[in-house]
């Protein structure tokens, strides 16, 4: 059964109008949530909201909201002043530019949604998706919804389009503020990590081979509980020893067996390194040595001579 579609919307692409479907590109319901409830009786409780000031339980009908300008200053907004400003809903798309989609770092990505052609949309909706495709280029447009103003991005995907709603400028923290210290990098440890990388490096992103074992185990949990079976706390595992030295650990990494390949990853395990390179990069793993013969092949060989 195909999804419904959870709102609808018009991309305004030049003088051309492709009317297009919106429809959830993630489940919300995948993830495991859990009630508080009161110990004594198991009964659901209800959130309630207090006075900071007097300590008194406030019912919605005393409720206004406001803005704090200044520590604990506030200037109060009424229900028509706040809906006087929220943004007209025309639920047009409306494309400012095109931008190379390799160039936006997916740290501006927020929720993302599927679009699909509406009626009569089929031929428009096909023709900006193969033209995104073919140009490496995606669509900023302005989207206005829901009494606000959203930064969307319009990309191709396997011939259809998502519209990945965008974090504004300023909602995105800058970089150079995350502190780093100064370390000098030798170049044997730069080819032990590359090496670590492509020891386990893959050529595609298969996201159905990863499941959550955290969600899964807890779901598990739950059934035996419901079948009113025991559940048994296991002890938190040991913390493991740090290691200092960063040539030995890379080392000790790349000694390890090799990481399993994903499900429905083919790809063969990359070659070991040659004599010549593992000895460059400090690898201290013996050379692989050449197959044996058979024995009977060996007296034929003797009986030869």
């Amino acid at each position: 059964m195909p999804p419904r579609p959870i709102s609808s919307g018009t991309i305004s692409f030049g003088l051309v109008s492709i009317p297009v479907k919106l429809f959830a590109a993630t489940q919300s319901s995948a993830g495991v949530s859990f009630n508080l409830l009161h110990a004594k009786d198991g009964s659901r409780l209800k959130q309630q909201y207090v006075c900071a000031q007097e300590g008194v339980k406030v019912e919605r009908d005393e409720m206004v909201k406001g803005y704090e300008f200044e520590k604990d200053r506030y200037v109060t907004f009424t229900a028509e002043e706040l809906k006087a400003l929220e943004e007209t809903a025309s639920q047009a798309i409306e494309i400012a530019e095109f931008v190379p989609l390799a160039k936006v770092d997916p740290i501006y990505f927020d929720k993302a949604y599927y679009l699909g052609p509406d009626r009569g949309g089929d031929k428009a909706y096909r023709l900006l998706a193969e033209a995104l495709s073919r140009s490496g280029r995606a669509a900023l447009a302005r989207y206005a919804a829901r009494g606000k103003q959203y930064l969307v991005l319009i990309r191709p995907l396997e011939g259809r389009l998502v519209m990945q709603q965008l974090l504004y400028a300023d909602e995105v923290r800058a970089l150079g503020e995350i502190p780093v210290g100064e370390a000098e990098l030798k170049e044997p440890e730069v080819q032990l990590a590359l090496q670590l990388v492509e020891q386990t490096a893959r050529e595609e992103f298969h996201p159905e081979a990863y499941e959550d074992s955290v969600r899964k185990r807890i779901l598990e949990v739950v059934e035996r509980k419901i079948a009113g079976q025991e559940v048994a706390v296991a002890p938190s595992a040991e913390p493991r020893a740090q290691v200092i030295d960063l040539m030995e650990a890379l080392k000790a990494s790349l000694a390890a067996a090799p990481a399993r390949a994903p499900a429905g990853d083919s790809r063969p395990e990359p070659a070991a390194a040659s004599a010549p390179e593992a000895q460059a990069l400090g690898d201290r793993r013996p050379a692989r040595r050449a197959p044996r013969e058979p024995a009977a092949a060996k007296g034929k060989a003797s009986s030869k001579k």
